[in-house]
């Protein structure tokens, strides 16, 4: 007896592509030096295929941070409150360099992959 056979939903696949790339793009953003939290949502919102929301970003901060990747820091702004900047700490670094490696090579091999792939149509 043949499983019944799902529909393919695009929408789901590029969420969760989306959440596993949104964890490099902040410590990659990060890897520059120590960005505001509200600057780093604003920077990865202008990435329109990332569909990137504060509501995505400031929990996603919170647990880089509380898996000893990130540091944050409050300073004080003349033009309203204190401003949280969040940087990495030495695991961080060590972390992105790993990802970034990583993703280069997954990258080189996902497009060999296609470019073969097309050959075969």
């Amino acid at each position: 007896m043949s499983e019944p056979q799902s529909e393919f939903n695009l929408s789901n696949w590029v969420t969760q592509a989306r959440k596993g790339l949104l964890e490099l793009c902040i410590l990659s953003l990060l890897s520059k030096g120590d960005i505001h939290a509200y600057e780093l949502v604003k920077r990865l919102a202008g990435m329109r295929a990332l569909v990137v929301t504060e509501g995505t970003v400031y929990p996603l901060l919170s647990r880089l941070r509380a898996a000893g990747l990130l540091e944050s820091r409050l300073e004080e702004s003349s033009s309203g409150p204190a401003r949280r900047y969040y940087g990495l700490t030495d695991k961080g670094r060590q972390s992105i360099h790993m990802m970034q490696t990583h993703w280069k090579e997954l990258v080189k091999e996902v497009e060999i992959l296609m470019e073969s792939g097309q050959d075969h149509d």
